[in-house]
């Protein structure tokens, strides 16, 4: 497979998975699932990409089932682990710095996601990249329920790891996929961004709604002042035409 560079060639998933095979892959999965310096890395097209190696073959010569089930662990166990850093940090997460690997506005995106879907967040942030990352450290700090929180950790980690690994293995088989491989990584790549961008533009409306009831409030404040005042000013007059 030729991939097209999205990136960096050394975050093409096809180049991780021929130079660290199924550890780095998991190692990346975990990373990915819960710790601060991971927001960067391939999830999405680094699992696909193992179902259709996995299926072919190449490269990965590791039973499908093993391999699901060892990106599922992965998965789970870096959610965890974010979990109990959002606990023990708590909020000086949000007073941290910006820094080239660390944004404050990761943070917020995160924590406005896990404030809009609860806990079922866990779940659907799996496959939102970055919010994946950002969310579970947002449920420690939180101090989400911790039977809650597995229970979602571990619902997400099955259908997010296990199911685009098995989407890529069973799609693997169908010759157009190996053809046009590059454009499939495209469309994930593009896929995986529409709710990030659905959630800023919703935003933006919010803002410019918000704005705009404030220019309205200030452009009525100083009118109702001014009616207000010419109001007294005419009932002082009537007080002193009747003296």
């Amino acid at each position: 497979m030729d991939s097209l560079a999205l990136g960096p060639s050394w975050l093409d998933p096809e180049h991780l998975i021929e130079s660290f095979g199924l550890i780095g892959i998991l190692v990346i999965v975990f990373a990915e699932s819960g710790l601060l310096i991971g927001f960067f890395l391939p999830g999405d097209s680094l699992l696909f990409t193992t179902g259709l190696l996995v299926s072919s073959d190449k490269y990965l010569h590791t039973p499908l089932w093993l391999v699901c089930t060892l990106v599922v662990v992965a998965a789970v166990l870096g959610d965890q682990v974010g979990y109990l850093f959002g606990r023990k940090v708590g909020p000086s997460l949000f007073r941290r710095p910006d820094s080239r690997l660390f944004k404050q506005e990761n943070v917020e995106k995160a924590h406005a996601f896990f404030e809009k879907h609860g806990a079922k967040s866990l779940v659907l942030a799996r496959f939102v990249p970055i919010v994946r990352t950002f969310t579970p450290i947002i449920a420690g700090v939180s101090h989400m329920n911790y039977r809650t929180f597995v229970i979602f950790n571990v619902l997400g980690g099955v259908l997010w790891g296990a199911g685009v690994t098995l989407l890529g293995a069973a799609l693997g088989q169908v010759d157009f996929v190996h053809e046009n491989i590059e454009l499939i990584l495209v469309g994930i790549v593009l896929l995986s961004v529409v709710p990030i961008v659905v959630e800023y533009l919703r935003a933006r409306r919010a803002g410019q709604r918000e704005a705009g009831r404030g220019e309205d409030q200030g452009s009525a404040g100083p009118g109702a002042g001014q009616g207000r005042a010419d109001e007294g000013n005419a009932s002082g007059r009537g007080r002193h035409a009747k003296r």
